[in-house]
């Protein structure tokens, strides 16, 4: 999807693309859609009440784990503790897998069970325990600049700002921002990873993540909530491509007055 391979804290992945495994009806569908979505990198909540459906299937038996590289996730973590916790069983789980996943986590420690923030001091805490335990961390934040440096400055391995709240399918409210993070965490390390993470409704709002300058998009519900998965599965994958591209190529300025794509001087009855 990418000719650029993105490195974040020594794993390596070509497609800009990650995908969530949560909302799918079945998990044949989830596999569908991951297949659909061009993702080399799959998310796992790994809290043990996630890992099986109603049917008592584990959610594993439907990844292939030889494909894809699994990077779980705290997702459902409303402290530093059980962030931790959770980080550490992932680790475990996936080890025992052999999935190289098993030496990343995406934290994510919320606030409260309204909004889905996160919470800064906690995401904070936990980030420094696991940084010393180890761990590559990408954190999920907001999208507050001065919160995203400080992750960044703490060890974090990539930062991943909230285009909007978890699955409000709004997009990228804050682009001005989003910008400042890029600015400001790139102003010394051009390849430091930034992701944007949550509030992705369609392929647009990935499109424009991208031509902002991210590194990459991480979404689920926009797919797995979507009235036919597989197909916007697809629509996301050219999004990231598109986004990616647009990106490089740069856009022409924003002008306030019409500039005509044909000249019209010397062309009869044009007033000079």
């Amino acid at each position: 999807m990418n000719a650029e391979v993105l490195n974040i804290g020594g794993f390596e992945v070509a497609s800009r693309l990650f995908v969530g495994t949560g909302k799918y009806e079945t998990y044949e569908l989830m596999a569908e859609a991951l297949a659909a979505s061009g993702c080399e990198v799959v998310t796992v909540a790994v809290r043990r009440e996630r890992m099986s459906d109603t049917q008592g299937r584990n959610i594993l038996d439907f990844i292939d784990t030889s494909r894809y590289t699994l990077l779980p996730n705290t997702a459902g973590c409303f402290n530093a503790e059980d962030a931790i916790r959770t980080a550490r069983l992932g680790r475990e789980l996936l080890d025992g897998l052999g999935n190289k996943g098993a030496g990343w986590v995406k934290l994510e420690v919320l606030g409260d069970k309204t909004t889905l923030l996160p919470d800064p001091m906690g995401t904070l805490e936990a980030l420094k325990v696991l940084k010393a335990e180890g761990l590559c961390v990408l954190c999920y934040t907001s999208d507050d600049p001065i919160m995203a440096m400080r992750l960044k400055d703490a060890g974090a391995d990539a930062v991943m700002p909230a285009g909007s709240p978890i699955g409000s399918g709004q997009g990228v409210l804050n682009p001005c921002n989003i910008r400042i993070i890029l600015e400001q965490l790139k102003a010394d390390d051009a390849d430091y990873p930034v992701i944007v993470d949550a509030g992705v409704g369609t392929a647009s709002d990935v499109t424009i993540a991208m031509e902002l300058g991210a590194d990459g998009v991480l979404l689920n519900t926009g797919i797995a909530g979507a009235a036919d998965p597989v197909a916007m599965a697809r629509a996301m994958r050219l999004a990231i491509e598109s986004g990616a591209l647009a990106s490089k190529a740069g856009r022409i300025p924003r002008k306030l007055y019409a500039t005509a794509s044909s000249p019209l001087e010397g062309v009869i009855g044009v007033k000079e």
